[in-house]
């Protein structure tokens, strides 16, 4: 297994462990610590990517991987957000109806050898759902810092929910973009 696969490895590894400082509210600015977990994770994302362009490790295994990875670190957020009032199910369930229908194309693709990799599309949709992610967790660590909350209460949690409806329409437009392009693979008449 290549470096850039590996990294995608621990993103995948990375995700339970986000989830549980996230939801885990034992622990004294755990927003903060699920933050960081966050934020390495996509780094990974980033840095695999650019390690497998620069020195052309791009492998099947890793097209099929890397956005399989995006969507355990974020689907666990989405979940846990949901759980915690942070996010509405609606927006959730958009993203999540997206992301299977993505992931079937995929399926349905490779079946004749075709790879689907992540388009600008796909990859502005990671962003702005990583964007959109931090800044809700951000927020939540700054309401957690009693000298910090009164400057961010009334106005941080709607900047999350606004970022992350950015996000719900680009997922959207990528899910719309995808089925477009490989409409081929999608048979009505069998």
């Amino acid at each position: 297994m290549n470096t850039p696969n590996k990294l995608t490895m621990l993103r995948i590894f990375m995700a339970p462990l986000f989830l549980f400082f996230v939801l885990f509210s034992g622990i004294p600015h755990h927003y903060a610590f699920a933050l960081g977990i966050f934020i390495a994770a996509s780094l990974t994302d980033l840095l695999d990517g650019k390690i497998a362009r620069k020195h052309n490790l791009i492998t099947d295994f890793g097209k099929f991987l890397d956005p399989l990875a995006d969507k355990m670190l974020v689907t666990a957020a989405l979940i846990a957000f949901v759980e915690l009032n942070l996010m509405t199910g609606v927006a959730c369930y958009i993203i999540l109806i997206r992301e299977f229908l993505v992931t079937s194309l995929r399926l349905i693709a490779s079946k004749d050898g075709t790879v689907i990799a992540a388009s600008i599309w796909g990859k502005l949709k990671t962003v702005t759902q990583m964007t959109a992610v931090i800044t809700i967790m951000v927020m939540q660590e700054a309401i957690a810092i009693p000298l910090i909350k009164p400057y961010v209460e009334g106005w941080g949690p709607l900047a999350g929910s606004i970022i992350m409806w950015i996000a719900v329409a680009i997922t959207v437009v990528s899910g719309i973009t995808y089925m477009w392009d490989y409409r081929k693979y999608i048979d009505y008449k069998k």
